[in-house]
């Protein structure tokens, strides 16, 4: 499959599958093989082996998601963290400076302030909505620029081209997480970003069977990410490539319709009385529609909200939901609802959780693709 003009969905389903197909097997085979015979390789990276992440179903995958992204490469880690870590190392060194958006998913922010410190690389958060900020933080030793495109758990949409323009303007490596986004709602590669990552556990997924990572861009910077990570040894093992080649095919389906439903219940969520604050991007009300609306095909699956009372007020809510799974992931097709504070960003001190805006009594809400009416009949029962 070669030609790019082909839309994503067609993609999901035929990009990266071996042609001709192996033995006649419509789906791709598992590999459960750690090493492969030698055929005459002449570099290290080109020794079939798991750990270098270049099995047939780690090559199969990786086309797939650099077809789906645009990217000329890409590569599967064993974690979303783990291309986060990964990729932030494969371009940071001791004495270098990082920019990061002062909203982010709660092991990130915690590697940034925690981690990367001991290995003598500096950082400063800055605001990536109020782009006047930007230059003050900006040192002759900052070499990468990170953001969320959609911030988790505040559901923020950042000025992105802005981002990209100020990124090649200083030489920086511009990197965003796009897993609230998927690369249905958001392309990064095309929209000039030099690395897109994702949890793949989520969205790219979408079954909450597997955990995984993706890093995409162009082939250099991959190779760069792929020689760390071949050291690192943070591989996907060939079970959950194939389980995450095969949830991808589904993407787009449940996109749309995890899409439809979270529109329907933030509007819902927004007249009701006893909720004071919903963040979702695709609320008029939002500080995020503007840019929302500009740089997404689509609003995405993830609301936040806060209610009336206190932590005891917000944990008795959640108890009474009778279909969201108190549970700390996203992205799945099954409605999943926590406080972060209790999961994705405990890792923070409660000063870090302040500064970035995050209460105690916040929660998070992953829309799945139940009916709507159901899950909002569940959520105003509970609320009742």
């Amino acid at each position: 499959m070669t030609d790019k003009d082909f839309s994503i969905e067609t993609k999901l389903i035929h990009a990266g599958e071996p042609n001709p197909r192996i033995k006649g097997a419509v789906s791709m085979p598992i590999f459960q093989s750690s090493n492969f015979e030698y055929e005459g390789e002449t570099s290290y990276d080109s020794v079939r082996y798991i750990r270098l992440n270049n099995t047939p179903n780690h090559v199969a995958l990786h086309q797939k998601l650099a077809a789906i992204s645009g990217a000329e490469a890409a590569l599967v880690t064993s974690s979303g963290m783990s291309a986060i870590t990964t990729a932030l190392l494969a371009f940071l060194k001791s004495g270098d400076h990082i920019m990061a958006h002062n909203t982010l998913y709660g092991g990130t922010a915690d590697y940034v302030v925690h981690d990367l410190p001991e290995y003598g690389i500096e950082f400063d958060f800055f605001d990536a909505l109020n782009s006047e900020d930007w230059e003050s933080k900006l040192k002759s030793n900052t070499k990468v620029i990170y953001v969320e495109t959609i911030t988790n758990p505040l559901m923020d949409v950042a000025k992105l081209d802005a981002v990209v323009q100020f990124a090649k303007k200083h030489n920086l490596v511009s990197m965003i997480d796009n897993t609230f986004a998927s690369p249905l709602l958001f392309s990064p590669i095309k929209n000039g970003f030099d690395i897109s990552l994702h949890s793949a556990t989520k969205y790219l997924n979408g079954h909450s069977d597997i955990v995984a990572g993706a890093i995409m861009g162009s082939q250099a910077h991959i190779s760069q990410v792929n020689s760390k990570l071949i050291h690192l040894g943070g591989s996907l093992d060939p079970n959950s490539c194939f389980l995450l080649q095969r949830g991808m095919k589904t993407m787009s389906l449940r996109m749309e319709r995890q899409c439809e439903n979270a529109m329907e219940i933030a509007h819902f969520l927004e007249n009701h009385p006893k909720i004071t604050q919903v963040n979702y991007p695709g609320l008029k009300s939002s500080k995020s529609y503007e840019n929302a609306k500009e740089f997404l095909c689509g609003f995405g699956a993830m609301i936040s909200f806060e209610l009336e009372g206190d932590v005891a007020v917000a944990d008795a809510f959640i108890q009474r939901l009778e279909f969201a799974i108190n549970a700390a992931s996203l992205g799945g097709v099954e409605t999943l609802v926590t406080r972060p504070v209790q999961t994705s960003h405990s890792l923070m001190s409660p000063l870090e959780r302040e500064k970035a805006g995050i209460s105690d009594t916040l929660i998070r809400y992953s829309v799945g693709i139940e009916s709507a009416n159901d899950l909002i009949a569940d959520l105003k029962q509970a609320l009742g």
